[in-house]
């Protein structure tokens, strides 16, 4: 193994590290939708490792076509610049829909009351919601769709720095050196999106729940639209 492939490897894991702590789209939908939703730690886990893999198994696949096929890098460039956009506008879109339905559900669930008369001449009031009795037949499409969603949308999204920075270096020394290349990046970019989510999903789930347990979607939805702007907007 020659140095040129060693520093290509030191800086694939480097950039793995960086390039996702400096993206919020890597970590915050995942954060969001598990304290939302109510996750367990599993399924946070296989959601994000699914994304994940989605997230950089697509840079990987283009990048192995473009070396095979010899296209250019400022060809592929373009092209992971333009599906780039289209990942974050899905990320908005998918933030603010969640949002409004995250609004209009907290809308529903508000407590309210109705007057009981007695025959006595007693009268008393009770508190419910009408949302809760039904709410699960209309849980269980959303909570399949979501994770599927996320993964559309991370499929869509690429690895900005892999394909011109590491695989086409890499490429030029050795397919084996390639292989450890893209393998380091990949390992530590999937690592480290879990290893924040699982962090920050931790200290979300301090907050009290209960007393914000209405507005907890609309909160997902809202977080998760900002962080699609910030991509689109500050280019993070």
């Amino acid at each position: 193994m020659n140095s040129e492939i060693w520093v290509l490897t030191v800086t694939a894991g480097t950039l793995g590290l960086i390039h996702t702590l400096l993206g919020p789209d890597h970590y915050v939908p995942f954060t969001m939708m598990a304290w939302a939703r109510r996750w367990s730690t599993a399924k946070t886990v296989w959601i994000t490792l699914l994304c994940g893999f989605g997230h950089i198994g697509s840079s990987i696949i283009l990048g192995l076509l473009g070396v095979a096929l010899g296209w250019a890098v400022s060809s592929l460039e373009a092209f992971e610049g333009y599906r780039g956009g289209i990942a974050g506008w899905a990320l908005i879109a998918f933030g603010l829909v969640y949002f409004v339905w995250g609004v209009r559900r907290a809308i529903r669930q508000r407590p309210h009351s109705h007057p009981h008369p007695h025959e006595d001449g007693h009268l008393h009031e009770h508190t419910h919601t009408h949302f809760h009795d039904h709410s699960h037949l209309h849980e269980r499409p959303a909570e399949t769709i979501t994770p599927w969603v996320l993964f559309v949308i991370f499929v869509l999204g690429p690895c900005e720095p892999l394909i011109p920075l590491l695989m086409y270096p890499a490429a030029q020394q050795s397919v084996s050196g390639l292989i450890l290349v893209t393998a380091v990046f990949g390992i530590t970019t999937i690592a480290t999106m879990l290893a924040a989510v699982l962090l920050i999903r931790a200290g979300v789930n301090l907050f009290p729940y209960k007393a914000i347990q209405r507005y907890t979607h609309a909160l997902a939805g809202g977080s998760i639209l900002l962080c699609g702007l910030a991509i689109q907007v500050l280019g993070l």
